[in-house]
């Protein structure tokens, strides 16, 4: 035997084969898990785990969570040493891709505020729009399940389903909706439509909140990129501080730049502050946006990344959604309301490790 097949062989013995990732949701066949523990997760000693046991109570509200969790959402309510519940009753697998890939990328979103009147006035032109009432949405799930995570949107024109008006269109044309309120600046609400929910204080002084209900159906475009395609921007300088400014300086230019984005949100009024897809009032530096296709919403995530030069280490909880949340191993942060949340938000973008937590039996979950 040649000495390096020998020593090969001793490696091999000592240390094992490296385990290979592994799909353990049938119907999220591009996540790839490989096991892990609580040991390898970064400063997981710091965290507070008082504090995430009130947050798992709170997502277990959800039905999403109560389906992945089971009987863990009905324990949690009995608990009182919550270190030793988590530890005793999940395990850590951190999410990759199928190349083994496990850093991805960590931004923030915030609830913005605007101004706006329920009546329309020179001060008071963009209106706010509820879902169109023309709007049909197609789910193909129970002919193609494949297709479970996508819909078709569109309108029924002479008898054929077309795609549905783009901002620039429902611009020209009565659009059938109802209008929330106006608003008083066209690139406030834009903003708000990327943020997807926001607190809208109105000519009178009173609040009311809003939050996603729909989109028209086209896929979502960034307007950063756009900046840097026709050289208003460097790519390193893209960030929402850098993008408003700019827009603010080129108020001519401003229709031409947000119209680059085809898709366009709908709201709906809601009783209760940012909130996100599961229902749930978002919490700061607790709710995450995801992928649906690729992290189950409802699903308890670790993440380890940085912000504002700062190591973040934290417990988190997939209660959300964006457009411009696309991967496995992608997260958007909550990080609050007003203007020093905004600032965070806005420049933040950093690489990021995530772990899901599940429930110590999971072998595999098939639906």
């Amino acid at each position: 035997m040649k000495a390096s097949t020998y020593f090969l062989i001793i490696i091999l013995l000592l240390f094992g084969c490296s385990p290979k990732p592994k799909v353990l949701f049938e119907a999220l066949p591009h996540t790839y898990l490989l096991e892990s523990d609580f040991n390898s997760l970064p400063n997981f000693t710091q965290e507070s785990y008082v504090e995430v046991l009130k947050n798992f109570q709170n997502n277990c509200r959800s039905s999403k969570a109560k389906k992945l969790y089971g009987e863990l959402c009905t324990e949690v309510d009995t608990i009182s040493e919550a270190e030793l519940f988590l530890k005793n009753s999940f395990t850590p697998y951190i999410i990759t891709t199928k190349e083994d890939e496990s850093k991805g990328l960590l931004t923030g979103y915030y609830e913005p505020e605007l101004k706006a009147s329920l009546t329309q006035g020179l001060q008071y032109k963009y209106p706010l729009y509820e879902t169109p009432k023309d709007l049909i949405v197609v789910d193909l799930s129970s002919i193609y399940p494949s297709l479970k995570n996508y819909r078709l949107r569109g309108k029924v024109v002479d008898n054929r389903l077309v795609p549905y008006d783009t901002r620039e269109e429902s611009k020209k044309k009565t659009v059938n909706a109802e209008v929330i309120c106006y608003c008083d600046s066209q690139v406030d609400k834009f903003f708000l439509e990327i943020q997807g929910s926001g607190r809208v204080i109105l000519d009178d002084n009173s609040t009311i909140f809003v939050g996603y209900d729909n989109q028209n159906g086209h896929k979502y475009r960034a307007i950063g990129k756009y900046l840097v395609k026709i050289g208003a921007l460097a790519l390193e300088d893209v960030s929402l501080q850098s993008i408003r400014h700019w827009l603010d300086s080129n108020p001519s230019r401003v229709e031409e730049v947000l119209n680059y984005n085809k898709s366009l949100i709908y709201f709906k009024e809601r009783t209760q502050g940012a909130t996100g897809a599961l229902g749930l009032e978002l919490t700061p530096f607790r709710s995450v946006a995801v992928d649906r296709k690729y992290i189950p919403l409802g699903s308890m995530l670790y993440l380890h990344s940085n912000i504002a030069n700062k190591e973040l280490n934290k417990i988190v909880f997939a209660q959300d959604t964006g457009g411009a949340i696309k991967g496995s191993v992608r997260a958007d942060l909550f990080l609050g309301t007003g203007k020093k949340a905004l600032e965070v938000a806005g420049k933040l973008k950093s690489d990021l490790k995530l772990w899901i937590l599940l429930p110590k039996d999971t072998k595999e979950i098939t639906k």
